[in-house]
């Protein structure tokens, strides 16, 4: 991939050096980034978000450098504040997932999914 370096590899995209004559070609989550197509929503709602953004957004960038190590194309595409807190879009639907599971345990609260099979998205709400 031209834009994060990505490279598709025995079926798969992973974090390698690219060879010498390599077909470029833009990753699927790069397109997701391009065209501002998120495959998941991750919406943190409440005072309790607000107290604890720093702390938060710590958490949700921890995560997403974990996951992105092992699978190179499930990546945080913005995070944008909100009046009722934040709002997370991933380039993949499981990391939408991890964030939320990983805000749950961290702090506890409610938390649901919603996934929409038609269109490949999952939203997942946490409040507190």
């Amino acid at each position: 991939c031209p834009d994060c370096g990505a490279v598709f590899h025995e079926g798969r995209w992973q974090r390698l050096s690219a060879p010498e004559r390599a077909h470029h070609e833009r990753c699927p989550a790069c397109h997701r980034v391009h065209d501002r197509f998120p495959a998941g929503y991750l919406l943190l709602e409440g005072e309790f978000v607000h107290e604890r953004r720093d702390e938060m957004l710590n958490l949700l960038r921890h995560v997403e450098s974990r996951e992105t190590a092992e699978h190179p194309l499930q990546r945080i595409m913005d995070i944008a504040p909100g009046d009722d807190g934040l709002t997370v879009t991933t380039t993949d639907s499981h990391l939408a997932r991890a964030l939320g599971d990983a805000v749950r345990h961290a702090y506890h609260g409610t938390l649901e999914y919603h996934y929409n099979p038609d269109q490949n998205l999952l939203r997942v709400y946490w409040s507190r």
